[in-house]
């Protein structure tokens, strides 16, 4: 669990949070904003974006850097990662647009990524968005699978927002062989 100045080129502090006793245990440190952390459950690796996901670093457990590589794709800036089986890891963000009458747009997206080597292996936009208008992936995205069903949980909003922080929630069925 990453926790960082809310501003780019800041610092972070990397936790471990024990599922069963909810203890928190730092980690380490990294002078740079950290987000969207995930652990590598194969090589037993930490993998962590910086501010705009620019920055892809890798870490030992301990915290030693193995690699810093730029991120290859330039759609959105992820805000949240998720790893899945087989070292990959599911990411979700945001980009700000200007619209031509000045006003401002949001699009949102995912990315699946090969945790060893960086590569996207798929990239989508999500064009849904919230009562206050805020792409669904600009804040925390989980998703999850239920049997057949793909289950994409969001939070897109800020606490004061219109409808305050709503729990979005989509669904589909996986397809039959």
């Amino acid at each position: 669990m990453p926790v960082a100045e809310y501003r780019p080129d800041s610092a972070a502090i990397v936790y471990r949070i024990d599922p069963d006793t909810y203890e928190v245990t730092e980690e380490f440190g990294y002078r740079d904003h950290v987000g969207g952390v995930v652990v590598d459950r194969v090589a037993h690796e930490v993998h962590g974006v910086t501010w705009g996901s620019r920055r892809m670093i890798r870490w030992s457990p301990s915290g030693r850097v193995r690699d810093v590589a730029l991120n290859q794709s330039h759609f959105v800036d992820y805000q949240d990662c998720a790893y899945l089986a087989s070292r990959k890891q599911l990411c979700s963000g945001v980009t700000g647009f200007t619209t031509a009458d000045g006003g401002s747009f949001e699009l949102g997206g995912l990315a699946l990524i090969d945790l060893r080597d960086n590569e996207i292996l798929h990239e989508t936009p999500v064009p849904g968005f919230s009562a206050a208008g805020h792409s669904v992936t600009r804040n925390p995205v989980a998703v999850e699978l239920d049997g057949d069903t793909v289950r994409l949980l969001a939070a897109p909003d800020d606490g004061e927002e219109v409808a305050g922080t709503e729990l979005l929630v989509y669904e589909t069925d996986l397809p039959e062989d």
